[in-house]
């Protein structure tokens, strides 16, 4: 089964010495308003844009995007 790009993100959370992306997940996790069902690079990309919560976000989503396409390409 294929999972939402915000069920993948999730699975960064809660690192003790946290980076970008645990970051990233964790922010996205307590945003209620995140685009939890988007099936589209723009469409989470374009949330960030607005709604950036910190200046490396969307770089880190670059990064996180491109693992997540490789891990789900098939």
């Amino acid at each position: 089964m294929h999972q939402s790009f915000y069920q993948f993100l999730l699975t960064h959370r809660g690192k003790l010495d946290q980076d970008d992306y645990s970051a990233l997940a964790d922010w996205a996790f307590y945003d209620h308003h995140f685009p939890q069902y988007a099936t589209t690079y723009d469409e989470i990309s374009d949330y960030l844009e607005w709604n950036s919560p910190f200046p490396s976000a969307l770089s880190t989503f670059d990064a996180l995007w491109s693992e997540y396409e490789w891990k789900y390409s098939s």
